[in-house]
């Protein structure tokens, strides 16, 4: 018989670690909803829903049923747990349950990258090239949304140095031809699906330079603010980067709470700052716990609500 962590050996649902969390511990009041459980007792709607989280962590999945007859809840309650839980990035939503995030080694295409997520892509384009003071050195990943960076500094004019490791980039700074802007390229390995280049002859080349700034996104991050990648390799060079780079500023979009590269960058400790494109405030907490400066860009306007007053200085 397969073990199921969400069952003890009596047959009752796991219910281990309640109240014992200091997040929940530390929660407000005007923040807790209260429900009766089917054996009368009262439990925080919060440490119901970590339990769900932690138990999810054993067990791989669970359904809606087992929430419904262990905690007494309706299958609305239930659903909207769970539709909490993953809008939190803690887990995926399936029909009838749930399962853990997506650890991903898939990569899509450059070409396909390039066409989602376009509107937050060219949101915090702009506000990355904002922070950009004349003359600075600035190393850009491959990711797309750098892409837009870059293209955003063409079209600002602003005099830059670009170090990259990315092929597109590389092609468009040509092709536009500015005399403000100057290129240096990694060199390396080319992979051919993300076009750009990696390996150990990229990284010597990012650590021979020293930059003003780095522009950089993740393929996703995890619950605890670990910044990863689908490639070991983009990973690597994405890291020499954040070490070369006097102020490294993290670009991401909600879609990046919904999946996790399968290698490990950094924690979003090692970066200056963060912009976030849509993101709600319960969605800044990972980033807010490991300390960096985060500003909230909000997907409908530039209201000045929606930007999270810096932990840290940049």
């Amino acid at each position: 018989m397969v073990s199921n962590p969400w069952l003890d050996k009596t047959g009752d649902w796991w219910f281990g670690r309640v109240g014992q969390s200091p997040q929940v511990r530390r929660l407000k009041d005007e923040q807790i909803a209260q429900i009766r459980t089917d054996d009368g007792r009262s439990v925080l709607a919060e440490i119901r829903r970590r339990e769900i989280a932690d138990a999810l962590q054993g067990s791989g999945a669970v359904t809606v049923s087992e929430i419904e007859t262990r905690f007494g809840v309706s299958p609305m309650t239930a659903r909207r747990d769970l539709d909490e839980l993953e809008r939190r990035g803690l887990l995926r939503r399936t029909h009838g349950g749930a399962v853990l995030p997506t650890t991903s080694a898939h990569e899509d295409s450059f070409s396909r990258r390039l066409k989602a997520c376009v509107e937050a892509k060219r949101r915090l384009a702009e506000e990355a090239v904002a922070l950009l003071a004349p003359g600075e050195t600035v190393f850009i990943d491959s990711s797309t949304t750098s892409y837009f960076v870059v293209r955003r500094i063409l079209e600002s004019g602003a005099a830059t140095t670009i170090v990259t490791n990315s092929f597109p980039v590389m092609e468009l700074v040509f092709n536009e031809g500015r005399p403000t802007v100057e290129l240096i390229g990694t060199g390396g390995t080319l992979r051919r699906l993300t076009r750009s280049f990696v390996g150990p002859n990229a990284v010597r080349s990012v650590q021979s330079h020293f930059a003003d700034r780095l522009f950089f996104s993740v393929k996703g991050l995890t619950a605890g603010g670990i910044m990863t990648d689908a490639d070991a390799l983009e990973a690597e060079v994405k890291r020499a980067m954040i070490a070369q780079a006097g102020e490294a500023t993290l670009l991401v979009d909600r879609s990046k709470l919904r999946v996790r590269g399968l290698s490990a960058i950094a924690s979003v400790a090692e970066v200056s700052s963060v912009l976030a494109y849509g993101f709600s405030r319960e969605e800044t907490d990972p980033l807010g716990a490991a300390n960096p400066s985060v500003r909230v860009l909000d997907a409908a306007d530039d209201d000045p609500g929606d930007t999270v007053a810096p932990r840290r200085s940049a």
